[in-house]
């Protein structure tokens, strides 16, 4: 059986235009965009091109797109340099209990270096932020609201503007990640009403290493680091102009797929969700089955454990994942799972599968077929499982 790739949420493989788009970039037209020669001027083209397709996509202005490595590095700078700018008179700061780490370590940063305060937005059970529970927590001395606008583990989709509404009603920024949402669903950051938000492309069949913030004309933050005048000293450092290219190439791919994309992968969600429910007893999911990035479907196989059956599947060729790829490996449940409720032993058995544009329902027949086994075999190795 052909590899059957069923991470995406964690990378993507390159479109073949986008590195058709990519190349020139990194042959012909090499140069620094900052150098004022041909070279440089070459360079300086394809760099302001691509801010400019992408701020069209996200109904920005050019200016207010600054490139940085990735959704890492974007969210770093929203939260530090907005927290850190605005210090002196509002020192508090609210990010959401089921973020990616890389919202919640600058806020422990935060927290911890320059004795911020911080509190942590709770979810429901199905993964969701109540605008009336961030009303209760959000006060005049908040600097910075980061709710993220997909979950990168459960695919939960959150109402992102009635958020942002609350926050701006304290005169709080409002930051989302939109790494896992940006060329699946419509990101237009007037109509969410956002202030910030962190994209990348390796999430959407663009390269690694490339990723942009959104930051509102008129919003001053601190830089993270110095050294020259690039990006308008919000992130100074040589472009990765290839990789930029790379970037709006795949967003403006993943636009005219985007529809189709998402029906297709609703029906291939369901279809794998509806006949997994029937084919095993004691599965649990974590996904909502609305409100959802489609592709992604989380599932706890109750008395087993999760490592174990991502690595039964990979001598299947079946590449999933026990959570978010930058976790990989830890021991402790994941965070998302447990704010949602989900027990301990539950979240530790959980899977995400994360279907992508090479999926095809012949591989979710493939997976059915052979991930009942696994789990069985595993259940009766298991001390934990009663269900024997």
């Amino acid at each position: 059986m052909e590899h059957i790739y069923l991470d995406h949420n964690a990378t993507t493989p390159v479109d073949k235009e986008v590195l058709e788009a990519m190349l020139p970039y990194l042959t012909d037209k090499y140069g620094n965009a900052s150098s004022v020669h041909q070279a440089g001027r070459d360079a300086k083209v394809g760099l302001e091109n691509s801010r400019e397709t992408i701020a069209n996509i996200i109904n920005c202005q050019p200016q207010e797109l600054f490139f940085t490595s990735g959704g890492t590095e974007s969210d770093n700078i929203a939260i530090m340099g907005t927290a850190l700018r605005l210090k002196s008179r509002k020192n508090h700061l609210v990010v959401g209990a089921a973020e990616h780490h890389a919202i919640f370590e600058p806020a422990e940063f935060l927290h911890q270096s320059e004795n911020l305060e911080l509190t942590m937005l709770g979810v429901n059970g199905e993964g969701f932020h109540s605008a009336e529970e961030l009303k209760k927590i959000v006060t005049e001395k908040t600097s910075i609201v980061s709710l993220m606008h997909a979950n990168n583990e459960t695919g939960a989709i959150q109402d992102i503007k009635s958020l942002a509404s609350v926050a701006h009603e304290k005169k709080a920024l409002f930051h989302t990640d939109a790494v896992q949402s940006i060329g699946k669903i419509k990101v237009d950051v007037k109509e969410i009403d956002v202030d910030m938000l962190s994209l990348t492309g390796h999430k959407i069949y663009g390269p690694k290493g490339a990723g942009a913030l959104f930051i509102r004309e008129g919003i001053k933050i601190s830089p993270l680091f110095y050294g020259g005048s690039h990006e308008k000293k919000r992130r100074p450092g040589t472009e990765n102009v290839a990789g930029i290219v790379g970037l709006a190439k795949a967003l403006e791919i993943a636009e005219t797929k985007r529809d189709d994309d998402f029906n297709r992968l609703n029906k291939l969600a369901d279809f794998f969700i509806d006949k997994l429910v029937r084919l095993l007893p004691d599965v649990h999911m974590n996904s909502p089955r609305k409100n959802r990035i489609p592709q992604t479907v989380n599932v706890s196989f109750i008395g087993c454990e999760g490592e174990s059956i991502v690595l039964s599947l990979d001598l299947k060729n079946i590449s999933v994942s026990s959570g978010s790829a930058c976790t990989s490996g830890a021991v402790e449940p994941s965070h998302v799972l447990t704010a949602m409720g989900i027990p301990a032993i539950t979240a530790q058995s959980s899977i995400r599968f994360s279907m992508g544009r090479s999926t095809t329902k012949e591989q979710i027949e493939y997976l059915l077929n052979e991930l009942p086994p696994i789990i069985n075999r595993l259940r009766e190795m298991s001390p934990v499982y009663s269900n024997k």
